[in-house]
């Protein structure tokens, strides 16, 4: 809010006891009232709790904010008299087909092009399921000794019982683990299956499934659960999943195109060519790359 950049882990020791007024960004110059700034600094303290489930999730956080900004229609430069060279002529986006598609509000044709995109675009996955493998071999092994006769009289002499009563409660609390990251992967294979059917609702349930596991965290399965909102005509869900595809993978064109065809479906046009722009610039910055 003040333009600041503070680490996380010390914002809400700044924040606690102050006055909104002193955490404000003073380019506002004071145009908000003090409900609306007292609402803003009670959503940034929630969004630094700790604990995952004390923070707010996307949905609740854009439906919060949207609920503040009183001119849904002016952009946030106009607001805050920030020039934008409006002397020069626009120059036309040179748009990737993803971005034409979302400029149009084609919804068929960005179906399309997310089932051919898959996955690939998640980075950090296949070294999750590689641990994941790594960890199922490990508890085997140690399984596989505990339960051996002899190997099990050495641990005892060597360890004790505690120790071992720890392994083996360690090993029943990744069992219903690999239980519960079992259960996330249908989740999204059941969601996968029902998008690329065009089942778009059964989509909706299978990925929030696979959301509210917890266990794996995938910008493609917030990228497909805002499109299937944007088919049950829910724009204001998909832009929450939109945000959230951002706030996982920052630099994730697709993130931007898909916020910006919500935006216009939500009659926000200054906002989503806003967002189309940063989306091409990006995809132009990973091509140079």
């Amino acid at each position: 809010m003040s333009g600041k950049h503070i680490p996380p882990s010390h914002a809400l020791d700044l924040i606690r006891g102050k006055n909104f007024l002193m955490l404000m960004d003073s380019a506002l110059e004071g145009h908000f009232s003090n409900d609306d700034g007292e609402e803003l600094v009670r959503l940034a303290s929630r969004c630094l709790q700790y604990e995952a489930r004390e923070r707010p999730n996307a949905k609740s956080l854009v439906v919060s904010l949207i609920s503040l900004q009183k001119e849904a229609e002016v952009p946030s430069y106009v607001l805050m008299g920030i020039p934008q060279g409006t002397t020069s002529p626009k120059q036309p986006l040179s748009l990737t087909p993803f971005g034409d598609a979302c400029l149009r509000f084609d919804l068929t044709a960005i179906h399309e092009i997310l089932e051919k995109m898959g996955y690939k675009d998640d980075e950090g996955i296949a070294n999750e399921v590689r641990y994941f493998i790594f960890d199922v071999l490990f508890a085997q092994i140690v399984k596989h000794v505990v339960l051996h006769s002899s190997a099990c009289h050495k641990l005892i002499s060597g360890y004790g019982f505690e120790k071992i009563m720890d392994i083996r409660n360690a090993i029943l609390s990744f069992q219903m683990w690999t239980s519960q990251m079992q259960d996330t992967l249908n989740s999204k294979k059941h969601g996968d299956s029902a998008f690329r059917a065009k089942d778009f609702t059964s989509a909706i349930n299978h990925y929030t499934q696979f959301i509210d596991g917890g266990t794996m965290v995938s910008p493609t399965v917030y990228a497909r659960r805002c499109l299937s909102y944007l088919m049950n005509d829910k724009p204001q869900e998909a832009l929450g999943d939109a945000v959230q595809a951002q706030a996982v993978s920052p630099e994730w064109p697709t993130a931007f195109y898909l916020q910006a065809a919500c935006l216009f479906s939500l009659g926000m046009e200054s906002d989503a060519q806003q967002n189309l722009k940063d989306g091409t610039n990006l995809e132009a910055k990973k091509s140079k790359n």
